[in-house]
């Protein structure tokens, strides 16, 4: 049965079904933008450029550039709890908060002088950001970007150290690192106005980044001027830090560092964690219910990023100069390299897809970020970017400590 409407009704439907239509762009708030889930959403770091590249997993494309970013030579980021926003950090000290759906800057402040990354909190209303000039924390709201307290890294009258390893843990809390100083800081910013800080002194020479592992339980800081690491357990602090692998490269000529290694990039497969060895060919292979060596992998080169397929069946790893065009993939179950890859020039970053059926690479000098199948290793793609760096999927947004 078809219905006829007269001339006035036909248009009043056109009207209600324009609306209709219109209506969930208007709450969505992004009228140039269509309304999506953030689930398969990344962004990729144009360093050199100031600006990101929005993503999507699913059909591995680009969807969007944002510019105005500031210096992004060593950015990175985190996200909202929702996974629609981003909090960049950039060099030049700038905090800015991207929205992901529509696909533009939402706020900026330029906060410090240098920084060197930032965390943000479990209930996700504050973001903190560690600083090397002056030296020191800086914690703001999630939601507008004010200033809600600032934690001067001054470990003895006029002396201020630059702040690493800025990691969020549990209840409202914050552990970061102080290169100059040899300590630990553990904050508690349940009151942001009034945060109140445990200090943990001599934890060794020269801390430089730090982890918290997936769990929450341990944070760690690798230390540049010895063979070691500090560790802190966030579960039972009132016991203090302790030292773990201690002098692992003993007896060994080391070599020259050519490039820092990334503690976030540690991997955690099962009870082991696989770590870097600074100035070494090697990857360190630890029980984690020990915390004691017990194995160590012949890799290519010195390992910069050592990171663990979400299911910690590999463990893929990237490399300084004059190596750094290579990843290598390692077997959890026989340490074996099953794989070494040529992705391209100066590889700076890796990221899994959440699943983990492909990750993503990024080749600064080539220009061009390439997706691999991590069963068959095969490529998938390669998209275009300009000098790119580190690249971060919203999956993050529900992971401790990234």
């Amino acid at each position: 049965m078809s219905i006829a409407l007269t001339v006035p009704l036909a248009r009043r439907w056109r009207g209600l079904v324009a609306v209709s239509l219109l209506a969930p762009a208007l709450a969505f708030g992004c009228p140039d933008a269509p309304p999506r889930g953030t689930g398969d959403l990344g962004l990729v770091v144009e360093r050199a450029a100031g600006r990101l590249r929005l993503v999507e997993t699913t059909g591995r494309s680009v969807l969007a550039s944002i510019e105005g970013l500031g210096d992004l030579s060593h950015a990175s980021l985190v996200y909202s709890r929702d996974a629609r926003y981003a909090f960049v950090f950039g060099r030049d000290g700038g905090l800015t908060k991207v929205d992901l759906l529509c696909r533009r800057i939402e706020r900026r402040v330029v906060q410090a002088g240098n920084s060197i990354g930032g965390a943000i909190s479990q209930d996700g209303r504050l973001v903190a950001v560690a600083n090397y000039a002056p030296g020191g924390v800086k914690v703001f709201a999630s939601d507008t970007l004010e200033l809600l307290a600032d934690i001067p890294a001054e470990y003895e009258p006029g002396r201020h150290a630059k702040v690493v390893g800025l990691e969020d843990t549990s209840d409202g809390r914050f552990a970061f690192s102080l290169f100059e100083a040899g300590e630990i800081w553990l904050a508690d910013l349940s009151e942001p106005h009034t945060p109140r800080i445990t200090r943990y002194r001599d934890v060794g020479r020269q801390p430089y980044d730090a982890l918290v592992t997936p769990d929450g339980r341990w944070y760690i800081a690798g230390l540049f001027g010895e063979d070691g690491l500090a560790l802190l357990d966030l579960w039972n602090p009132e016991r203090g830090v302790r030292r773990i692998l201690d002098g692992y490269g003993r007896g060994q000529e080391a070599l020259p560092v050519y490039k820092m290694p990334h503690l976030e990039g540690w991997a955690m497969a099962g009870r082991h964690a696989y770590l870097p060895a600074i100035g070494r060919h090697e990857v360190l292979v630890v029980d984690t219910d020990t915390w004691r060596e017990v194995a160590r992998i012949r890799v290519a080169g010195q390992p910069v990023f050592v990171m663990a397929r979400p299911d910690g069946r590999q463990v893929w790893v990237s490399f300084a100069l004059p190596h750094n065009d290579l990843v290598q993939v390692i077997d959890t179950q026989t340490h074996a390299i099953a794989k070494t890859l040529q992705p391209g020039k100066a590889v700076l970053h890796l990221e899994f897809t959440p699943r983990g059926e492909a990750v993503w690479i990024s080749a600064r000098d080539d220009d061009r970020v390439v997706v691999y199948d991590t069963s068959s290793f095969e490529q998938r793609v390669t998209l275009a970017a300009e000098k790119p760096s580190g690249i971060f999927f919203t999956a993050r947004a529900f992971r401790i400590g990234l």
